[in-house]
């Protein structure tokens, strides 16, 4: 982040690692931040409406300087931030409930071509590796969509009508992982889908969270 030496086995200083928007208060269903609230606080919109999401656990908010890092990590090709941010998810979830797998929220194969590299599925392998839990592609996006940071609630919702199917074996329990959630569309059309070929619970895990 500063270009200072890093803390012995973490690519963060003393300050940086100080100043880490840590998320420790949110809304047990959504991950909005909820200064003051305990853990099964759920935000008013979560009380009104049914989610396909039990748990989702967000291990910072959205800023400085985790955004910069999730950008150097998801555009510009910087594995070392993401191998960064996978160890801090780690420390964010080491709490939670544990599930059978982990389901990365896969690219599209065209935007995988393009990128040359899927960052759920890069962000998963430490974290699946550090809790001793299985890895799975139980998700295919099986059409190509719009960017999500291009479009409002309602179109991200409807941009991702159908853009996922299951694959293989699914256990009853599984944590879908991905970098960032902002209105939880992306999260919520992958958790319907696993609901739909049998998964009784979905989780999610996420390195930052969009206020």
């Amino acid at each position: 982040v500063c270009a200072e030496p890093g803390l012995p086995g973490r690519d963060l200083c003393l300050a940086c690692s100080a100043g880490l928007p840590w998320l420790w208060a949110a809304c047990r269903r959504c991950a909005l931040p909820l200064p003051g609230a305990d853990a099964d606080a759920l935000c008013g919109p979560c009380q009104r409406s049914s989610s396909p999401l039990q748990v989702v656990r967000a291990a910072f908010v959205y800023s400085a300087p985790v955004d910069g890092l999730l950008l150097r990590f998801k555009f510009h090709h910087d594995l070392s931030a993401g191998r960064l941010l996978s160890a801090l998810l780690v420390d964010a979830v080491a709490s939670a409930e544990r599930p059978q797998a982990i389901v990365p929220v896969p690219l599209h194969l065209s935007r995988l071509r393009q990128r040359g590299y899927d960052q759920a599925w890069e962000l998963a392998k430490p974290v699946a590796r550090a809790l001793q839990l299985p890895l799975c592609r139980g998700l295919q996006r099986r059409r190509s969509t719009q960017p999500q940071s291009e479009l409002d609630a309602v179109q991200r919702r409807r941009n991702l009508r159908g853009a996922f199917t299951a694959v293989g074996h699914l256990p009853a329990h599984v944590v879908l992982l991905d970098d960032v959630m902002t209105t939880g569309a992306t999260l919520h059309a992958a958790a319907l889908t696993l609901h739909r070929a049998g998964v009784q619970r979905v989780d999610a895990w996420v390195c930052a969270r969009v206020p």
